[in-house]
């Protein structure tokens, strides 16, 4: 039998945490030097301005939660709109 208190997730120590902010920065920046060696096949000149894809990624999806959450305002319904 495996006891609940002792069970705590693998994401739940701040030792892992810190552990994986660690392999998430070196990758962010191991991609953004790869992004500089590596040559690209562009098919436009804005595909010219460096870390045009990391902006792109983060403008997009900024774009997507500004649009959820204009979107929350006329699509959320009531705490008690299921048991009404």
């Amino acid at each position: 039998m495996s006891n609940h208190h002792d069970s705590a997730g693998w994401f739940d120590k701040q030792e892992n945490v810190k552990k994986m902010l660690k392999v998430f920065y070196v990758s962010c920046v191991l991609l953004v030097v790869a992004d500089l060696i590596v040559h690209r096949h562009i098919y436009h000149s804005w595909e010219n301005i460096p870390a045009f894809y990391a902006i792109y990624g983060f403008v997009g999806c900024s774009i997507l939660v500004f649009v959820a959450k204009w979107m929350r305002t006329f699509l959320m319904r009531g705490e008690d709109y299921y048991d009404e």
